[in-house]
């Protein structure tokens, strides 16, 4: 294994819990849409239906070598989608987006985000997870790593901005070029993205002007960190370690930035998947103010894919599993932040497994895509009964946030080929 940062992370995204974070919840959940091919992010539109992206499975086009240039290559297909689920029923209202996958379907860059503006327009990230020097010179002119605004009428779009272009022409982190944008939010006239890839998030303008990074994240510098054994299975054979190879006290990883929420406080708060070798309980929420600069807002978390605010100022987090990823146990864990600090799990397991991203409903029932990494298993779930007994030790890894002003308030390295690449890292 060559230890350097390189961190290909997996869009099956691990959460391991916090130390003194215990389950103490009776949540329930219900399953309202299945079947779904690599699920990512979901939202709800002005008219109260639910929208879901299916990254899909690629196809048997030209191909792009993996980020890390190690293991199978990703071949290009039209297999991606947007699905509307609407009374019990889902259709695909947008078919024929850009695709990039792993022969078995896995390992997918494709659409990962939809977003409504309050006039009901929807716009659509496409993500990539690979080296953006290949794309066009490999695949010609294709949507992969880009925000587009679709006409869900006419099964068409238009490109919006080129973060994948904006990555290799700029490399705002200075550090190895590589885009996959996994998740992103409107802010009036703005989209703000994340690019796990790259490292860093952006800003753009609804028109397309003006595409600009707003800030970078730092890697962080792990202390003797946990490996996969030697003889673990990867289709990416340089993360694991040899058994002849002295293993460093300590490893730069990436950030990986995963999703983008914005705060009451006017703030952007940011998950952190984490890199290679996805230590647990060593990812991060961030926060960024006006002045651009990053700052740790709640931190013990492992592998965390998604962040959402409800309409109280809670803060949900979604884990992609409770352990590192190559351990091979995708239980996730859904955690709500109270503006105090407070963190209860609403949801730990119990059928939960590798969720990807998550939204709240109207109902205030919050929504998950389960089974995210998953060709044709994937599946959106419905959380209820989400009030849960606080734990007495749930508020420590949350720093003071009585100065946000309101009442309460890094890249390429992948695991098991069963986890969709999330970041083409760095």
């Amino acid at each position: 294994m060559k230890l350097k940062p390189l961190t290909i992370t997996i869009l099956t995204f691990c959460v391991a819990a916090f130390s003194g974070m215990k389950a103490a919840s009776a949540a329930s959940f219900s399953v309202i849409a299945d079947g779904l091919y690599n699920a990512g992010g979901l939202s709800f539109s002005p008219d109260g239906n639910l929208y879901v992206t299916e990254a899909g499975i690629g196809g048997s086009g030209a191909c792009v070598p993996p980020a890390s240039g190690q293991g199978d290559a990703l071949c290009y297909g039209t297999s991606g989608a947007v699905t509307k689920i609407e009374n019990g029923k889902t259709e695909r209202i947008l078919t024929g987006l850009p695709s990039i996958a792993l022969p078995d379907g896995t390992g997918v860059g494709g659409p990962r985000d939809i977003q409504f503006d309050l006039k009901g327009k929807p716009y659509v990230l496409i993500g990539y997870g690979a080296n953006p020097t290949f794309r066009d010179r490999n695949l010609g002119n294709t949507d992969l790593g880009k925000i587009i605004a679709p006409n869900l009428n006419t099964n068409s779009w238009t490109s919006v901005a080129d973060l994948a272009n904006y990555e290799l022409a700029n490399n705002p982190d200075g550090g190895d070029v590589g885009s996959n944008p996994l998740g992103f939010v409107i802010d009036g006239n703005n989209l703000v993205a994340v690019d796990a890839g790259a490292n860093d998030l952006l800003r753009v303008n609804t028109s397309g002007s003006n595409l600009q990074a707003i800030t970078t994240f730092p890697q962080d510098i792990l202390t003797n960190p946990i490996f996969p054994p030697s003889d673990t299975p990867s289709n990416e054979p340089a993360q694991v370690p040899s058994q002849a190879e002295a293993v460093r006290s300590q490893f730069a990883a990436q950030p990986v930035p995963s999703s983008v929420a914005k705060g009451p406080d006017g703030a952007y708060y940011i998950s952190q998947f984490t890199g290679f070798p996805f230590p647990e309980g060593g990812a991060k929420i961030y926060r960024v103010g006006a002045d651009g600069k990053p700052t740790v807002f709640a931190d013990g978390f492992t592998q965390l894919t998604d962040l959402q605010f409800d309409s109280a100022g809670n803060l949900y987090a979604l884990q992609y599993a409770n352990q590192s990823a190559w351990k091979g146990d995708f239980d996730g864990s859904v955690i709500k932040i109270a503006p105090d600090g407070t963190r209860t799990t609403l949801l730990n397991g119990n059928g939960l497994e590798s969720p990807s991203a998550l939204t709240i409903g109207a109902d205030g029932a919050v929504y998950v895509t389960n089974r995210g990494d998953r060709p044709g298993e994937g599946q959106i779930l419905r959380i209820e009964n989400t009030k849960s007994i606080p734990e007495p030790d749930s508020v420590l890894g949350v720093l003071a946030i009585g100065a946000l002003g309101v009442a309460w308030l890094h890249k390429k390295r992948a695991n098991q080929p069963l986890i969709d690449r999330v970041v083409a890292l760095k």
